[in-house]
């Protein structure tokens, strides 16, 4: 394939006697130790002898049933036979669409990747149209380019043609509903947050000052653990087990209150009040869930 010159090479289907031999070219498609289907060969000559048929039209029908074939055989003759055929008309599309984005990417190469595209993906292939091939390599073609101009960091530079675009609907693009929607939902999202922070800040405000001072120092002022317990001048396991026990107290309060019962959050007693000579870290009983 590299070494035809889509350029200067004269299409199968041009010159005297050209359908003939391309007749007699394709009937040996179906002989040899790896050949098309008997119909497909059969197909193909049918098209090349419709004299009714202009040059495109036979270009584009027998383009379909030759992709056809390597979709269903692999078959290396059929794939050459089309490189022949639509090497020039897809060079034109490749040098159009780099012109069109100002781009300097040699033509030739990025026909050579359309080629490779077109040989690896077989099986996305659909002949249900006659000029099938024809659309289908245009895709190709548009995406290899475009593919070419992002890997050498090109695309975000350029605008893409109208023609370009996708004809598919954009499912992530931002609709006005879609705006509104997401307005409202940051609003909400807002309000329920400041009753969460008010909640929070009344049942932290419940807690012990030990319980208080313990959370502040870790949650607020990041200290470490260690450094924690050494402000508040307790064991660091004692730490653990005040923070532990102040957060699930929070936690269970608030969630009752969304439950529509009542709270139950009570502080720790005070070792300090109690004349205890070591650190009770037993907060009062809190009622069990679902207690009325």
């Amino acid at each position: 394939m590299q070494a035809t010159d889509p350029i200067h090479s004269q299409n199968p289907l041009e010159g005297d006697g050209a359908v003939g031999r391309l007749i007699e070219r394709i009937g040996q498609f179906g002989t040899g130790d790896n050949p098309i289907a008997g119909h497909l060969v059969r197909a193909m000559q049918a098209i090349l002898a419709d004299a009714t048929r202009s040059m495109e039209s036979r270009r584009d029908a027998l383009s379909t049933q030759l992709m056809e074939a390597f979709r269903l055989h692999a078959h290396r003759g059929s794939f050459g036979l089309l490189y022949e055929l639509n090497g020039g008309p897809l060079l034109a599309q490749v040098m159009r669409r780099l012109r069109r984005y100002s781009s300097r990417l040699d033509s030739l190469d990025v026909l050579q990747e359309v080629f490779v595209n077109v040989y690896r993906y077989p099986h996305r292939f659909n002949a249900a149209r006659e000029d099938a091939f024809r659309v289908w390599s245009a895709t190709i073609v548009r995406n290899t380019v475009l593919k070419q101009l992002r890997g050498r960091g090109l695309a975000g530079q350029l605008e893409v043609p109208f023609e370009d675009l996708s004809d598919q609907p954009e499912t992530q693009a931002a609709s006005p509903l879609r705006g509104a929607i997401d307005s409202e939902s940051q609003l909400e999202c807002a309000q329920v947050y400041i009753t969460y922070l008010q909640l929070y800040l009344e049942f932290y405000a419940m807690l012990s000052e030990r319980e208080r001072m313990a959370l502040r120092l870790v949650e607020v002022d990041r200290l470490s653990y260690r450094e924690a317990a050494d402000q508040v001048g307790i064991k660091l396991e004692n730490l653990k087990m005040v923070i532990f026990r102040a957060r699930r107290k929070i936690h269970r309060a608030m969630r009752r209150v969304f439950d529509g019962l009542p709270h139950g959050c009570r502080p720790a007693r005070d070792p300090k009040e109690t004349g205890d000579v070591h650190p009770r870290m037993e907060s009062s009983p809190v009622p069990q869930e679902g207690a009325q």
